[in-house]
């Protein structure tokens, strides 16, 4: 359901994400052959499913990402015994635009994650209201349905907590990110305790790089380095290689360098629990 009780009806797809656009057309004709077999149109089957005849075609045509519930509605109705539901698998695959997609696959395959963050609450720590906020002030403005498929895309990355054993996590936040009353006090007060929750977990170093630190290996941007089981990792800097993802092993060491000094020089873990208590208090 959408935020305001409606039915939610899916998005719509990034033409630019050719393996998205190819895994929705095939579902789209296999839902269309699905429907015709059994002698239904179009138009009488968003009614007995609760959508209407535009979405139908649109799904049908691979122009539209079917939620969930569209697809064990349809299967329901159309008597497919599970087979219609179990495509929710594929969607689910291609749901989240594909540069999300790119990272949450990473994420998932990291054994470590390390990263500085100078301007938001790092992702993963987010809470879905505080994300919202974030994106509905993007400019240009984003749609109402892109806001919604962003922050379901970030909910999304939470799975990285249920990873057995637990991935490494060091994060180190500006002091400034976490005194900005992104969406209002409200908002602002329950991302703290998000940040605060996680920061307790066993496998979570969580440390704040204070304001009055005046100078620090961050100063050129955020960093973030993610390393896998095999022994490889990626990394990126906002202030080094242009921005761009590396994963040289001489480049790789510049980013490690500057992400340990920043580590050397923020609040330690136990110092930036108590911070974001501190915080809480005056809020």
């Amino acid at each position: 359901m959408d935020r305001d009780g409606t039915e939610d009806t899916g998005w719509d797809v990034d033409p630019e994400d050719e393996q998205g656009a190819a895994v929705l057309a095939a579902l789209g004709r296999q839902l269309r052959a699905w429907r015709e077999e059994a002698g239904i149109g179009a138009a009488a089957f968003g009614h007995a499913i609760g959508y209407g005849e535009d979405l139908v075609r649109k799904v049908e045509a691979g122009k539209r990402i079917p939620r969930p519930e569209y697809l064990d509605k349809a299967d329901e109705t159309l008597r497919a015994g599970g087979k219609i539901a179990a495509m929710k698998a594929d969607v689910e695959q291609v749901r989240y635009p594909k540069k999300v997609r790119d990272l949450a696959n990473m994420e998932s395959r990291a054994v470590e994650i390390g990263a500085y963050r100078i301007h938001g609450v790092h992702g993963l720590l987010q809470t879905e209201d505080y994300a919202r906020a974030l994106f509905e002030m993007r400019q240009p403005a984003y749609g109402e349905d892109e806001v919604e498929r962003y922050v379901a895309a970030r909910m999304a990355r939470r799975a990285f907590f249920d990873r057995q054993p637990a991935p490494s996590l060091s994060i180190v936040q500006e002091e400034a990110t976490l005194r900005r009353r992104i969406g209002g006090t409200m908002v602002w007060r329950q991302q703290l305790e998000r940040a605060l929750g996680v920061a307790g977990l066993r496998h979570v170093a969580f440390q704040v790089m204070p304001i009055n630190c005046e100078v620090h290996a961050g100063m050129d941007g955020g960093i973030e380095v993610l390393k896998f089981e095999n022994g490889t990792a990626v990394g990126r800097s906002e202030g080094a290689f242009g921005g761009r993802p590396v994963s040289d092993p001489r480049q790789l060491r510049v980013l490690e360098l500057r992400y340990g000094m920043v580590r050397a020089q923020a609040l330690t873990p136990l110092e930036s629990r108590a911070f974001i208590e501190e915080l809480l208090g005056e809020g």
